[in-house]
C-alpha cells in the first residue's frame, strides 16, 4: 500500500467518520474500517488515492459513478451510505461486511455441492438483475468481489466502481484485471454490457461446481485468448455429481457468442428456478412411503409367568399406592405452578410489559426541502438512523431532500436502537459530457451513450464516406454537456444508398413476434401503443406503415396492441317511477267550459 495513505489512520472525515484501520487496498483506492460517531456504527470507508484525487476529471467521474451506485438498494448488494469529500479527500461510505470472500471460501472448501453452488448463484444473479435494471454494469464479477456473511447471504461489492478501476488500468498501462473471469468481448477490447456480467457469473459457477477455473495459462494474454477462442471442458467431466441441467445452464451462461448467452439476469434466474423445481419434484417423488409389510403372524408368543417370591402384602401395597398418588398429585401441581410462572415471565418480557408501560413516542419531523447535511449532522436528530439514497431531479438543487420514509408528522415509538429514516436526496442537474462516438458501430455507440446517462434516438442516412452501420455524427456534438437523462440524436450511415424493403404484415401477430419480424426485415422497432379495442387481447391490430409497401431500411415502425374490449360497468338498478298520464289534448284544441 502507498504509505502516504497511512496518514488517514486516526483522523476524522467531516467530523463524523473516525478512520480506525486498513482492511483492503487496490490500484484506485484504499478501504478502511471506520466508526460513524453520528449513528454509532462501524462502516467501511473507501478513500480515493491521493494522485487520482488530484485529477479533476477522474474525481468528477468517481463522484458520479458512486452516486449512481448509491441508488442501488438490494439485500445482495453492498449498500453505499454516503458519497462525500472532505479537505480534498474523495471517499465513499459503505456497509461494513463481517464475513469472507467467496474466493477465500473456495480455497478452503474446493468444489461445492450443486445445492450450495445454486444457493450462491441465485443470490449473485438477483444482485445483477437489480443493478442491470438501473443501468449499472459491474464489469468485474469474480469471487474476490463477492462476500459471504455468516448466515450464508451473498453480498456483491463494487458495482459500478469496477468501471473506474478499468479506466485507471488503461490510463496507467497496467495489465488487464480479473482475466480469469473476463468475457470474450471484454478481452477483445469491445464495450461490455449486462451479458458480460452473465459470462463472468458463468465462470464463477463453473469454478464453484468443479473447484477449478475453465481456462489456465502461463500469461494473462494466454488466458484471455482462451476465453475468446477456447472451449471449456464440461463440468461433469471433472465432477460427475453435477446434474446435467445445471451443467447446461452454466455452459450457456459461458457461451462465447454473446447472442447465445442468457440475454438478461432474469432469464438466467428463470432457468435456475426451473431447475430447482425439477429437483424438488424428484426429491418428493423419491421420498414417497413404501408399502408397509404385513407380518405373517400377529400372535404374540407366550411368556413365562414371573415368580411370586418377593410379593408384598395387600395392606402394604395399598398404603404405598396411596402415598405414591399423593406424591404424583403434589409433583404435578408444582409443575403446573412452575409452568404458569415461566409463562407469565415470558409474556411480561415479550408482550405484557409493552402493553402496561407508557411508551415514549416522537413525531418524525418533515425533512423535505432541507439540506441533508444539515439534517444528518444535527445532534437534535441523534435518535434517528438516517439512510441516504440519491435520485436525479433537475428541478431540485443538489443536496436537498425530496422525500422521506416514514413521512413527516408520523408518530413512532422510541426504541433503544434508534428510529430508521430513509432520506431521498436530489443530485440536482448532473451535467454529463457527450462522449465522442463518431465512426463507432452504432450499437456500441448507443450503449456508450446510455451508460453516460443519455436517451438515444437514431436516424439512418446514406453516406459515401462512412461504413454502413457506423455513426456519422451526434446532435449535440461530442464534448458538449447535457443534463443526465437528456436525448442525444445519432446519425448512422446506411451505406452509399438506402435500400428499400417490403413492409411485412404485422396485424394478427403477438407483440414479440411482431418485433422480431420488424428487426429481421432490417427495419427499426419504435414502440408499442396499448389500446382497448374489439380485437383479441395481446394481438397487433394496427401498424404505422401499411403492409406490403416499400420503405427505406431502418425506418422506425410503431405498432398498436389490443388490450381487448374495455369493460363497461353494469348499470345500477334504479327505482321505477310510475308513468305520467299522457296529454291527449290535440294542439290548438278548444276546451269547452260550462
Amino acid at each position: 500500500m502507498d504509505n502516504s495513505m497511512d496518514k488517514y489512520l486516526g483522523t476524522y472525515l467531516d467530523e463524523r467518520y473516525e478512520i480506525l484501520e486498513t482492511i483492503g487496498t487496490g490500484g484506485m483506492a484504499v478501504v478502511y474500517k471506520a466508526m460513524c460517531h453520528r449513528l454509532n456504527r462501524y462502516v467501511a470507508v473507501k478513500i480515493l488515492r491521493d494522485d487520482l484525487s488530484a485529477d479533476k476529471e477522474f474525481r468528477d467521474r468517481f463522484q458520479k459513478e458512486s452516486q449512481a451506485v448509491a441508488m442501488l438498494s438490494h439485500p445482495n448488494i453492498v449498500s453505499v451510505y454516503d458519497v462525500s469529500h472532505s479537505d480534498n479527500v474523495e471517499y465513499i461510505v459503505m456497509e461494513l461486511i463481517e464475513g469472507i470472500t467467496l474466493k477465500q471460501y473456495m480455497k478452503k472448501k474446493g468444489a461445492f455441492g450443486w445445492k450450495e453452488a445454486m444457493h450462491f448463484s441465485v443470490q449473485i444473479a438477483k444482485a445483477m438483475e437489480h443493478a442491470h435494471a438501473k443501468g449499472i454494469i459491474h464489469r468485474d464479477i469474480k469471487p474476490q468481489n463477492i462476500m459471504i456473511l455468516k448466515d450464508g447471504t451473498i453480498k456483491v461489492a463494487d458495482f459500478g466502481i469496477a468501471a473506474l478501476e478499468s479506466a485507471h488500468e488503461k490510463r496507467s498501462g497496467q495489465a488487464l484485471g480479473s482475466v480469469n473471469y473476463i468475457a470474450p468481448e471484454q478481452a477483445k477490447g469491445d464495450v461490455p454490457d449486462a451479458r458480460s456480467d452473465i459470462y463472468s457469473l458463468g465462470v464463477v459457477m463453473y469454478e464453484m461446481l468443479t473447484g477449478e477455473l475453465p481456462y489456465s495459462g502461463e500469461t494473462e494474454n494466454e488466458i484471455a485468448m482462451q476465453h475468446i477462442t477456447g472451449t471449456p471442458v464440461p463440468p461433469s467431466q471433472k465432477n460427475r455429481e453435477i446434474p446435467a441441467e445445471l451443467e447446461r445452464i452454466t455452459m450457456r451462461a459461458m457461451a462465447q457468442d454473446i447472442d447465445e448467452r442468457y440475454q438478461s439476469a432474469t432469464e438466467l434466474l428463470d432457468d435456475l428456478e426451473g431447475f430447482r423445481k425439477l429437483q424438488a419434484a424428484a426429491l418428493a417423488k423419491s421420498m414417497q412411503p413404501e408399502d408397509v409389510p404385513i407380518y405373517e403372524s400377529s400372535i404374540i408368543p407366550d411368556v413365562m409367568p414371573i415368580s411370586r417370591d418377593g410379593e408384598i402384602p395387600r395392606d402394604k401395597y395399598l398404603q404405598r399406592r396411596h402415598r405414591s398418588r399423593k406424591v404424583s398429585i403434589l409433583t404435578g401441581a408444582f409443575g403446573v405452578l412452575l409452568f404458569m410462572v415461566a409463562a407469565f415471565v415470558f409474556l411480561w418480557n415479550f408482550w405484557l410489559e409493552d402493553i402496561f408501560r407508557v411508551a415514549e413516542r416522537v413525531d418524525v419531523p418533515d425533512f423535505i426541502g432541507s439540506n441533508y447535511n444539515s439534517i444528518i449532522n444535527n445532534k437534535e436528530f441523534s435518535i434517528f438512523n438516517f439512510k441516504v439514497v440519491y435520485a436525479i431531479d433537475p428541478e431540485v438543487a443538489e443536496g436537498i431532500i425530496i422525500s422521506q420514509d416514514p413521512e413527516g408528522g408520523r408518530s413512532l415509538m422510541v426504541v433503544s436502537e434508534g428510529i430508521d429514516v430513509e432520506l431521498t436526496v436530489s443530485t440536482g442537474v448532473m451535467m454529463t459530457e457527450i462522449p465522442d462516438v463518431i465512426n463507432w458501430q452504432y450499437q456500441e455507440a448507443t450503449l456508450a451513450l446510455q451508460r453516460a446517462g443519455f436517451v438515444v434516438e437514431s436516424a439512418i442516412t446514406a453516406s459515401d464516406t462512412v461504413t454502413e452501420d457506423y455513426v456519422i455524427g451526434t446532435n449535440p456534438a461530442a464534448g458538449e454537456e447535457l443534463p443526465a437523462g437528456s436525448t442525444v440524436y445519432i446519425t448512422v450511415s446506411g451505406g452509399p444508398s438506402i435500400k428499400s424493403v417490403t413492409m411485412p404484415n404485422l396485424v394478427g401477430l403477438d407483440e414479440q413476434t411482431a418485433v422480431t419480424r420488424i428487426n429481421s426485415s432490417n427495419l427499426s422497432y419504435g414502440s408499442t401503443n396499448y389500446v382497448h379495442s374489439d380485437h383479441e387481447a395481446g394481438v397487433v391490430f394496427k401498424q404505422s406503415t401499411p403492409a406490403y409497401t416499400e420503405v427505406d431500411e431502418h425506418t422506425k415502425i410503431y405498432i398498436w396492441v389490443s388490450l381487448g374490449p374495455e369493460e363497461t360497468p353494469s348499470p345500477s338498478p334504479t327505482a321505477t317511477q310510475p308513468p305520467e298520464s299522457p296529454d291527449i289534448t290535440p294542439p290548438n284544441a278548444i276546451t269547452e267550459v260550462g
